[in-house]
């Protein structure tokens, strides 16, 4: 797999008003779109698995609000209904989360068994049995100097690799904050060289957090040249386009770039994410005023990886206005299914280069 695309930009020609019959009628789209359309079937929901977690991390949004201290419901059968009844509202795809989703791998196995497609959020620290065939996003923050000050865990980049060398389940997520930049050189070097696969997130501050981790102009500045430099560099281990780097490092969040469909921000419960998104909490409730993918996240400075998946490729037609602005989109789409759905294999990048996003400068720094 490689990531080194190709610039499509003299196909543009000079017409103005693209048809979107005409854009996907160029062959190298027509083929990418085909791919990943398929998956458009794919309709989600969260759910916290337990309050518990074997870490404490700076900046946890989970431990905002409060979800934690929901009363965790450990039954087997309330979660088989819980599940059963998702799949009738037509949902088709889990996020596992909450605390640490390894600590009941029990319930992740029973979700697993009734709806098939699915990612489990988790430090990786412990292991989740091989028969609960979700991607798994392991988590890291820094070097494990950082990850010791931050997360009070130590030797935690080994630990992980040691649960998910070889597993063709994992990816490996780094998390820019504002004191971990420079770090990103020595855990990619670490993580190519145990043939694993890394994606980026964002540190999205929690409501009412100003520490050290959250984003300034300068930080969103030299996170996105350290991410074209590692794309460029490990290119077979990095599921990641140049558009991500844009939409993700961007001075303004991704709500004020594309506006969020998720029910928090949404009013709206006619169509998409307003009407069937879900965020349930380890008690098997939810609450449709803080429904997000990233409950209690500051919506302002979301930038988070796991937003974007959704924020983004929902503005489709926002970004079919010309062959470059949607293959830049269409990359978008196919890096975000490499990494939430399995056994979906990440193409060639089609755009190379930085294109802003509809409606916006390219960076407005």
């Amino acid at each position: 797999m490689s990531n080194k695309g190709h610039n499509l930009s003299e196909k543009k020609q000079s017409v103005q008003n693209w048809k979107f019959s005409d854009i996907i009628a160029i062959p190298e789209i027509k083929k990418r779109w085909e791919k990943v359309r398929k998956y458009f079937f794919l309709r989600e929901s969260t759910y916290d698995m337990t309050n518990r977690c074997n870490i404490q991390c700076e900046g946890c949004y989970y431990y905002k609000g409060d979800k934690s201290i929901a009363k965790e419901n450990n039954d087997p059968r309330k979660w088989q209904q819980l599940m059963l009844n998702e799949k009738k509202r037509g949902i088709t795809y889990v996020v596992l989360a909450g605390a640490e989703p390894s600590l009941v791998p029990e319930l992740c196995e029973i979700c697993f068994q009734e709806i098939s497609h699915g990612c489990i959020a988790t430090n990786g620290l412990k292991k989740i049995p091989a028969s609960v065939d979700y991607q798994i996003h392991i988590s890291v923050w820094g070097n494990d100097q950082t990850s010791l000050k931050t997360r009070n865990a130590k030797n935690m980049l080994g630990r992980q690799m040691d649960n998910y060398k070889n597993d063709p389940r994992a990816v490996f997520v780094y998390t820019f904050t504002r004191s971990n930049i420079d770090e990103i050189y020595e855990v990619v070097d670490f993580i190519a060289k145990n043939d694993g696969i890394l994606t980026f997130n964002m540190f999205s501050a929690p409501v009412g957090y100003d520490g050290k981790l959250r984003h300034d102009d300068i930080s969103l500045i030299k996170t996105r040249k350290a991410m074209q430099e590692i794309c460029s560099q490990y290119p077979e281990n990095i599921y990641f386009s140049d558009y991500n780097i844009v939409c993700h490092t961007h001075k303004l969040g991704l709500h004020n770039l594309f506006s969020c469909p998720y029910p928090r921000m949404n009013a709206s419960t006619d169509v998409g994410l307003g009407r069937s998104f879900r965020q349930y909490r380890a008690d098997l409730t939810w609450d449709r005023n803080m429904a997000c993918c990233v409950p209690d996240t500051d919506c302002i400075d979301c930038r988070h990886y796991a937003a974007g998946s959704a924020v983004v490729t929902a503005r489709i037609y926002r970004h079919a206005i010309d062959p470059e602005l949607f293959s830049a989109w269409l990359d978008y789409v196919d890096t975000y299914l490499a990494v939430w759905v399995r056994g979906y294999e990440k193409g060639i990048n089609l755009c190379s280069g930085l294109i802003a996003p509809p409606g916006h400068e390219i960076f407005e720094h």
